[in-house]
C-alpha cells in the first residue's frame, strides 16, 4: 500500500474547499481547531464538529476522512518550562484522549519558540512566473537589527551583514518595510493575524534565560508526561522540525538535525514519540542525510511533509522549489519511504500507509488571482502531488518488477 495522501486543509474559510482536496485524489485531510485558543481543551464537541464538516459529503463523494491533526498546538509556558505548565499539559493529554475517542490518531505538533516557520518574501517570482516562499538571510538582519532593534542582535551577524542590511534599510521604502515586518511577524500556519512589534519584543525577552538545554529538558520534560497518555489510548505524536532549522532572533532551535532527533527519541522511548519528517524543513540543512535517516528513524516516523528547498548562493538563503527539483533527493527519500511501508508490512504492523502530504507548493496559474494562504494554494500542491504520487508509483513497480 502507498502513502495516504492527504492535504492541509485550513477550515471552513480556507479558500481551497474540500472538494478541491477530493479532486486532486486525496482521502485524508490533515486540519486543526484553528479558532481555540492555544492551551485549551479540544473538546469531543468540537472535534466531532470538524469531523461532520469533513464527513459530510461521504456518501455522495469519494469519502473523506481526518487523517492528521496539524497541529496541537503546545502552549508557550510548556516551552519556557514555567509552573503553569501542568495545567496546559494536562490540557494536552485530555485534548489527546478526546481525540482518540474520536478516531483520529496521528498528532503533529512543534516546539519552536515563539514563531512557527520563517520567511522574508511570501512572492518570490520563479522563472516560470510562479510564486515561491523564500528565505533571505540578510533580509531577515534588516528586520531584526533595523526594525525590530532587537538589543544583542548584532552578535548574531557577521559585519559584512550587518553592514549590508543597514545599507539596504536606507534603501527600502515605508511599504517594503511594513511589508517585511508583517511577513516575519506571521503567526502560525492558517492565521492572517500578524504580531506586533511592541509585544513581539516582550516574547523574546521572556525567552532570555532560556538557553539550548533548557528548551531540550523542556521538550523531555513535555513529551514525557504526553507520550505515555498518547500510547494509552493510541495515538501516534509527531514533532516538526524546526523551519528554518537554524536559531533565530536570539532563539535556540532544538529539532534541527539527525542528532537532535535522535536525541529525543532516546529521551522517550515510546513508538508514541515519533516524527513528522518534513524533507523541506530539514533539507535546507546540506548535512542532513534524508534517506538515511528515513531508514534510521522508520519505525517513528507516523506523518511526512514532501517538498524541497533550494539552496542560493548564500546558503543561508533558500527558496521552495518545484516538489522533485531543489536540494532534497526526493526519489531517494520517498524509495527509502516505500521500503519502510513494506518493511512494516513484512513485520504486521496494523497500518501501513503513513499519511503524507505535498508540503507548500508554487501559486501559479488561475491561483495567481486568488487570495490564499501562504504556500497553500490548490494548483501547487496539486501539481507536486500529481508528481509525488507518479514518483512512488514507479518506485514501487520497479521494486516489484525486480521480485
Amino acid at each position: 500500500m502507498g502513502m495516504l495522501q492527504t492535504m492541509r486543509w485550513f477550515g471552513p474559510h480556507d479558500p481551497v474547499s474540500l472538494m478541491d482536496i477530493r479532486q486532486a485524489g486525496c482521502t485524508g485531510v490533515v486540519t486543526a481547531l484553528h479558532q481555540l485558543p492555544v492551551g485549551d481543551v479540544w473538546t469531543i464537541a468540537e472535534i466531532e464538529k470538524r469531523k461532520g464538516l469533513i464527513e459530510a459529503d461521504n456518501k455522495r463523494y469519494i469519502p473523506l476522512h481526518w487523517a492528521v491533526v496539524e497541529s496541537l498546538p503546545v502552549h508557550e509556558d510548556i516551552k519556557k518550562g514555567r509552573p503553569t505548565r501542568e495545567v496546559y499539559i494536562e490540557n494536552y493529554k485530555q485534548s489527546l484522549r478526546n481525540l482518540a475517542a474520536c478516531g483520529i490518531t496521528t498528532v503533529c505538533y512543534n516546539f519552536m519558540p515563539v514563531l512557527d516557520w520563517s520567511r522574508t518574501n511570501l512572492s518570490y517570482e520563479m522563472p516560470d512566473g510562479s510564486l515561491a516562499l523564500r528565505f533571505v538571510w540578510e533580509d531577515f538582519a534588516v528586520f531584526d537589527l533595523c526594525i525590530l532593534k532587537r538589543p544583542g542582535a548584532e552578535a548574531d551577524y557577521e559585519p559584512g551583514v550587518i553592514e549590508s542590511a543597514r545599507a539596504k534599510f536606507t534603501q527600502m521604502t515605508p511599504e517594503r518595510i511594513t511589508e517585511l515586518s508583517n511577513i516575519v511577524l506571521l503567526g502560525l500556519p492558517g492565521s492572517e493575524e500578524a504580531f506586533t512589534l511592541s509585544t513581539f519584543q516582550g516574547l523574546l525577552d521572556e525567552y532570555a534565560p532560556i538557553n539550548d538545554r533548557a528548551l531540550r529538558e523542556n521538550l523531555y520534560y513535555f513529551i514525557r508526561e504526553v507520550a505515555p497518555v498518547a500510547e494509552s489510548v493510541g495515538i501516534n505524536l509527531c514533532i516538526h522540525p524546526d523551519d528554518p532549522p537554524r536559531p533565530l532572533l536570539g532563539l535556540p532551535r532544538i529539532v534541527s538535525t539527525e542528532a537532535d532527533l535522535a536525541e529525543l527519541m532516546a529521551a522517550c522511548d515510546s513508538t508514541a514519540n515519533g516524527i513528522t519528517f518534513c524533507t523541506g524543513s530539514l533539507g535546507i540543512r546540506p548535512d542532513n542525510d534524508l534517506p538515511g535517516m528515513v531508514r534510521r528513524f522508520g519505525n517513528r516516523i507516523h506523518f511526512i511533509h514532501l517538498r524541497t528547498t533550494k539552496r542560493e548562493a548564500d546558503p543561508r538563503n533558500f527558496h521552495e522549489a518545484d516538489h522533485l527539483a531543489g536540494d532534497v533527493d526526493m526519489y531517494a527519500v520517498v524509495k527509502a519511504i516505500v521500503l519502510e511501508q513494506q518493511r512494516r508490512a513484512a513485520a504486521g504492523v496494523g497500518v501501513t500507509a503513513i499519511p503524507m502530504r505535498p508540503d507548500h507548493g508554487h501559486q501559479m496559474l488561475d491561483d495567481l488571482h486568488k487570495r490564499t494562504y501562504p504556500g497553500y494554494s490548490a494548483i501547487g500542491r496539486l501539481r507536486g502531488l500529481a508528481e509525488l504520487r507518479g514518483l512512488e508509483m514507479g518506485i514501487t513497480r520497479s521494486l516489484e518488477d525486480r521480485e
